[in-house]
């Protein structure tokens, strides 16, 4: 299954749209970070809300996702994780270190706008 990524503004949203394989997120992986480089994206926002279990290499995958756009100038939010997920990842030792979290897409938006607007207050400091 193929994920959807939209443009939206300066921003990229990625649905998960159902459960994914490894080479599914790993296809996610790289797609993400070409278009994040393709589009000189500040933020990507991945929502996975439909998901119902994260395995270890679904984290390790998310987690990645975040360190390689962080190094190519953008902020990545996971959004809509449930709770019975969290609860899973929290008893199994995965953790999402340096990735922002929010409720939904709209929440992710607002966190990544929030980002952008206070690292442009930073630069402009400069």
């Amino acid at each position: 299954m193929e994920v959807p990524i939209l443009k939206q503004g300066d921003f990229l949203i990625a649905s998960i749209l159902g459960a994914l394989t490894d080479t599914a997120l790993t296809r996610l992986q790289e797609n993400l970070v070409h278009a994040v480089r393709k589009h000189r994206s500040k933020g990507v926002v991945i929502d996975v809300t439909v998901l119902d279990v994260m395995d270890s290499f679904a984290a390790r995958t998310l987690r990645s996702i975040t360190v390689m756009t962080r190094l190519l100038g953008a902020k990545v939010v996971i959004v809509g994780i449930q709770p019975e997920i969290a609860f899973s990842m929290v008893q199994l030792g995965l953790r999402l270190e340096g990735t922002l979290t929010g409720l939904d897409l709209e929440d992710g938006i607002a966190l990544l706008k929030a980002a952008d607007t206070k690292d442009g207050a930073r630069n402009h400091g400069r």
